[in-house]
């Protein structure tokens, strides 16, 4: 894909009109329609038919004729109407249009903004392994004492790694690419997925004496694979390529694909559940032992066990530091977070791994756990449905169950067992409990995004980005807003090229001139805590009639509110410190240049593919309550009406939480993990 001759030639000539004045590549149109080809082949074979039709209908004759332009095929048109259609397909009334041109329009600026030389051609610093410390945020810090005695980041000298030999595999995983063979086996437990809540259920209950096979979709990977290379390693690291996203295009979803999921990839902020939250969850999804007071010791032990702390002011990048001191200077409340992380150099890749093994993942931390006590792990398995082999009896052991997963190459792989935790996040976790006949109720519904946005200042002096530890402070002023628990707060992202391509609006020129300003941008997102509407189920993931997965999701009247409130704060704190102009993120960009303009920022559409939105903390669709109807599991984890079969990721969270979900999730999983662990002892006799 592209895969047709029409396909082809019309995607050519959209990249031509996409990067006029771009940085050009080291390499001819056949080289970068092949990369882009490749690029779509991370995708689900759906998707990849739709980014089909898209080319087919931005290069008909109907498209053109809608822009106002005559009606010939795109690669047909002169420079100057094809300019015309794009200008007009950014704003056009009809969201098929809107879509299928920003589907187009991504893939080409991620695509042409992965070469090096191009990169470079911006000011981008390239992998911090491969060249010496540029910036001052950026390494250890000077030698000193330290601030607390689990402060995170490096001080004085450090040996940086150079050229890195493949690790080997750890006793008791396996890569299923080595399964040559159909596979069937036993076991007390099987756990399906190894991000936050796989990996910590895993852990917990390999070592109170459980049987653990533990099955993975996504790649083994060690500090060898993390390069560095931020759009290679996106499209190992992410699912679907880092290309997944909402069925129309509107919402960008960042979810972990190999093996750690998300805690891989994140950028290692810890954060509690705010009180008010797990008190709303008890009051209305009925959770019990999930107090304040009780989670405390929870939350104290995840933090001890991914070697939680604060980072030292000394420490914030930049663009941490514009966030830190405008929030001060505007009277807000800000303040500094603790990340997982031992000897962090502050390179600033953390969304692709870390090369240096400071970020302490669930790479480093549970899953070693687990393969100590004995799990085996079972990677580049797809798990495609979990079978019921038994009648309950309502009695004694819970009804054996079989899961079935297959390898990229087709070897059929069955491990039995009584005791199922799927944790394949609130993705994959709804979609395989529709695909194995255990859907219904919640699972699937209540889809919960914090909607991201962003706005970006630009300033007379260098930011970069992309280097320091991404995210080290946190502007939490309005996260219950307007008398409401619900409101929304404000972080900094780590920006390197590819994806700073597919965030900022336009093309030809005018996005030509923002990807020059590259260093010299401050960006900072607003996060929502959506669901404010308490009874509305916003956003779903389901299997379509045709068997494919879907996800739909849409901002309410509330949440739009919210939206539009932090894209004004995200302006005032940019030009607090002193940025000659604000702008968001909306197809067409809307501008400030001063306090008295800044309200302006809130005037643009939200309509899908009007604004980027983008989300790195996907959750809730098979929410913990009691009532089956509207949620997916009992308060224990527990499917409603399977016993035996527990849930343990950010899917089983009742509502949004207003803070990022590492910790939550980790925390949440051990708790009901201990309580798997206790009820069914006897299963591991």
């Amino acid at each position: 894909m592209p895969h047709t001759p029409f396909q082809n030639e019309t995607l050519g000539a959209l990249a031509d009109c996409i990067l006029e004045a771009a940085p050009t590549g080291h390499e001819s149109r056949a080289e970068f329609l092949a990369r882009c080809s490749a690029r779509l082949h991370t995708l689900p074979l759906h998707r990849r038919a739709l980014m089909g039709t898209a080319l087919d209908l931005l290069g008909s004759r109907t498209a053109a004729l809608l822009a106002g332009c005559p009606p010939r095929p795109f690669a047909q048109l002169t420079a100057t109407q094809q300019h015309r259609c794009c200008l007009a397909w950014t704003e056009s009334a009809l969201p098929p249009i809107r879509s299928a041109w920003q589907a187009i329009r991504r893939l080409v600026l991620t695509v042409h903004y992965a070469l090096p030389e191009v990169a470079g051609a911006v000011g981008y610093d390239g992998p911090f392994q491969a060249r010496q410390q540029f910036r001052p945020f950026e390494g250890p810090l000077p030698d000193g004492p330290r601030i607390t005695p689990t402060e995170p980041v490096a001080r004085g000298p450090v040996i940086l790694p150079g050229a890195l030999s493949p690790e080997p595999l750890p006793a008791g995983v396996h890569r299923g690419a080595s399964l040559t063979t159909d596979l069937s086996r036993r076991a007390d437990v099987v756990v399906i997925g190894t991000g936050a809540g796989g990996a910590v259920a895993a852990a917990t209950l390999a070592e109170a004496g459980y049987d653990v096979v533990v099955i993975e979709s996504g790649s083994w990977v060690t500090r060898a694979d993390f390069t560095e290379q931020d759009a290679a390693l996106t499209e190992r690291l992410f699912a679907d390529g880092g290309l997944r996203a909402t069925d129309d295009g509107a919402i960008a979803l960042l979810q972990g694909g190999a093996v750690g999921g998300g805690s891989t990839v994140n950028w290692m902020i810890m954060l509690r559940t705010p009180d008010y939250v797990l008190e709303q969850w008890a009051r209305e999804a009925g959770t019990d032992g999930m107090t304040p007071a009780e989670m405390a010791p929870v939350f104290a032990q995840v933090e001890r066990d991914v070697h939680a702390g604060l980072v030292p002011h000394d420490a914030h990048s930049a663009n941490n530091q514009l966030l830190w001191n405008g929030a001060r200077a505007l009277g807000w409340r800000v303040h500094s977070g603790m990340i997982n992380a031992r000897q962090c150099v502050r390179c600033g890749f953390c969304s692709f791994g870390c090369r240096h093994d400071a970020k302490q993942s669930v790479l480093r931390t549970y899953l070693p756990r687990a393969y100590a006590a004995g799990a085996t792990l079972y990677t580049d398995l797809a798990v495609t449905r979990v079978e019921i082999l038994e009648r309950d009896t309502g009695r004694g052991t819970p009804p054996r169950k079989r899961v079935h997963a297959s390898t990229p190459q087709g070897t059929h792989v069955t491990v039995d067992a009584p005791l199922v935790v799927v944790a394949a996040g609130a993705v994959g976790t709804p979609i395989l409990l529709q695909r194995s006949g255990l859907g219904g109720g919640g699972v699937g519904h209540w889809l919960r995004l914090h909607p991201t946005t962003m706005v970006n200042g630009v300033y007379d002096r260098d930011i970069v980005p992309s280097t320091g530890i991404p995210l080290t402070t946190m502007c939490d002023e309005f996260i219950r807003w307007r008398g409401t628990e619900y409101g929304f707060w404000i972080e900094t992202p780590p920006m390197h090229p590819s994806h700073t391509a597919t965030v900022l609006p336009g093309f030809g020129a005018a996005h030509a001139a923002s990807m020059a300003r590259f260093n010299r941008l401050g960006v900072f997102i607003g996060l929502t805590r959506d669901g404010a509407a308490r009874g509305v189920s916003s956003g779903q993931v389901t299997v379509n009639r045709r068997g494919e997965t879907s996800i739909r999701y849409r901002l309410t009247p509330d949440d739009e509110q919210r939206v539009r409130a932090s894209i004004v704060a995200m302006g005032r704190l940019h030009l607090a410190m002193g940025a000659s102009a604000v702008e968001t993120v909306h197809a067409t960009p809307i501008v400030a240049r001063s306090m008295a303009a800044v309200e302006s920022l809130a005037t643009g559409a939200l309509s899908p593919n009007r604004l980027a939105l983008f989300s790195a903390h996907v959750n809730g669709t098979c929410r913990m309550g009691t009532d089956m109807a509207t949620s997916g599991a009992t308060p224990d984890g527990e499917r409603h009406g399977v016993r035996g079969l527990y849930i343990t990721d950010g899917s089983l969270l009742p509502t949004a939480l207003g803070v990022n979900p590492q910790e939550t999730i980790m925390a949440v999983a051990q708790l009901l993990s201990s309580r798997i662990a206790a009820r069914h002892r006897g299963v591991s006799q």
